[in-house]
């Protein structure tokens, strides 16, 4: 039989869909003879979306029908797909004012219909495809995989049509074993309805695979709707790396890429870029769960850095997650030249010990000082900084060192140019953070990580007592204040009510005490 593949991306905010091109590009290197097309629903307007899926099914007549889904949990810190979850949440459990908790209440109301409306429309999507492309192939496949499938594979089996083949994290080599017709049992996936996930199944390793660039002249032939995203003002993602060796206690990353860092060769990088820049793309983002992961990997990013100024692609922007604590002088240079113009760093806290406590292996010095070099070497644009408040352990002398430690980032780039990201912690399966929450009796071992109540959003929402209430309260007078600028405006709130700790206090970091042992000892 000739096999046929049809990519189905599930709707979600309008970014470039990576994973599905480069599942298709792989595909199309190993089995040129297969047919493929990509079809993305994130361009298709709202009502049309059942409809849309159906006549393409009917058209194509798939053989192999892969969904991607990137998004279920709707925690985000702002703006949020269905309004603003967190502002939401805060209103309702820390306003004094009853009229505007009457106002959250109803809110709420509206954010879980809205979460749920998308959950059970996408998973019909899934029945509809299932069942439209076996009307012309009876023994014709479903597979879902991304993001929101990895973290969610578990809750998901239950929900989705018998013999659906449920993935987990890449699904290159489980493509080519299906294409082959051989057994998928080694592979990071199960079949719905037919068998359970192995115990850690998200925790087991990525198979190898060497990366070499995509071949956009063949993508542009399978993906009528590549233009809308080579005609906006997106930022194109590009992938250097897979994997990141960290253990940070809340992180999902590291389970679902693994622990092993693969590198993509850089001139597979550039050559990639120089399609898309030939294609008049000039914003490009690293992909990468973080572009520096640890030092061992700076002579590689220097590789890349080197080879994209040299490639004559003069006039272009870039952005990427950066550990700072890893932006040496000849890594800050070539950032500067190569049109580096946005970077967000994850440090969660600006207090040591909460680093620790945490376990993100930053050195909150060593950032400062490559933060100092990375501005000497002509670095003058935006630079997005997250805090995730009221983390394990924090207390109001850590949320001043945090101020500090700020101010001085600020003092460095510029208060116009520093961003504070201001996050409360979403808890996810499979993290540090879950089995901590578990160990400590703050969830119910049965609890459903999907499940969107007001008193499953307070536990999975990270912001508990006793300084849930004076955080709540801080946040929404900034909202008040200055939604637009919410961060700052926290910032600044903090810093009126709770002062500056000295800032080589929020640089140093005493031997943990005993008590402390049991969280940094936690492992996955």
């Amino acid at each position: 039989m000739h096999e046929r593949i049809l990519y189905v991306r599930l709707p979600c905010n309008p970014i470039f869909p990576i994973g599905v091109v480069y599942l298709a590009d792989h595909v199309h290197k190993v089995f040129p003879e297969v047919t493929q097309e990509i079809f993305d629903l994130g361009v298709v307007p709202p009502l049309d979306y059942h409809k849309a899926l159906s006549c393409k099914i009917d058209e194509f007549q798939p053989t192999l029908l892969l969904y991607s889904w990137r998004d279920i949990q709707v925690y985000a810190p702002v703006g949020g797909r269905a309004g603003n979850p967190l502002q939401n949440a805060f209103e309702f459990f820390y306003s004094p004012d009853l009229l505007v908790k009457a106002q959250a209440a109803l809110g709420g109301l509206r954010l879980t219909y809205d979460y749920y409306s998308e959950l059970w429309r996408n998973l019909g999507l899934i029945r509809l495809g299932s069942e439209k492309a076996r009307q012309y192939h009876p023994r014709a496949r479903v597979v879902i995989g991304g993001g929101a499938v990895s973290v969610f594979y578990e809750q998901l089996g239950p929900q989705v049509p018998r013999g659906t083949i449920i993935s987990v994290g890449e699904g290159e080599l489980l493509l080519e074993k299906l294409l082959r017709h051989e057994s998928i049992a080694s592979e990071r996936c199960y079949v719905a309805g037919e068998a359970k996930p192995r115990p850690h199944l998200i925790d087991e390793k990525p198979t190898e695979l060497v990366k070499t660039a995509v071949d956009y002249s063949y993508i542009e032939t399978i993906w009528s709707d590549l233009g809308y995203y080579l005609g906006g003002d997106f930022y194109i993602g590009v992938q250097t790396k897979r994997g990141c060796p960290h253990n940070c206690i809340y992180c999902i990353y590291t389970v679902v890429e693994g622990k092993r860092v693969r590198v993509n060769p850089a001139d597979e990088v550039v050559h990639e870029m120089r399609q898309l820049y030939d294609r008049g793309i000039r914003n490009f983002w690293f992909t990468d769960a973080q572009f520096i992961p640890s030092k061992l990997y700076i002579p590689g990013c220097i590789e890349l850095l080197e080879k994209i100024k040299t490639s004559g692609m003069k006039d272009i922007h870039w952005a990427a997650y950066i550990r700072a604590d890893n932006v040496t002088p000849e890594v800050a240079k070539l950032m500067a030249e190569t049109g580096m113009n946005y970077f967000e760093i994850g440090i969660t806290s600006g207090s040591q010990k909460l680093i620790r406590k945490m376990r993100l292996g930053y050195n909150l010095r060593v950032v400062l000082e490559n933060a100092r070099g990375l501005k000497a070497a002509g670095y003058n644009d935006l630079v997005s900084v997250n805090y995730s408040f009221n983390v394990i352990g924090e207390t109001l002398e850590t949320i001043r060192e945090t101020i500090t430690y700020h101010r001085e980032l600020e003092a460095i780039f510029g208060r116009d140019n520093v961003d504070p990201a201001i996050f409360f912690i979403g808890l996810q399966p499979h993290t540090g953070l879950e089995e901590y929450a578990l160990k400590n009796h703050i969830l119910d071992p049965n609890y459903n990580p999907m499940e969107m109540t007001p008193w499953s959003a307070r536990k999975l929402l990270w912001n508990p007592e006793p300084l849930g209430s004076f955080l709540g309260e801080v946040c929404l007078e900034a909202w008040q204040k200055n939604p637009n600028d919410f961060g700052r405006t926290v910032m600044d709130l903090l810093e009126a009510r709770l002062g500056c700790a000295p800032l080589e206090q929020a640089l140093t970091a005493p031997v943990e005490e005993p008590s402390d042992r049991p969280l940094a000892g936690t492992t996955r």
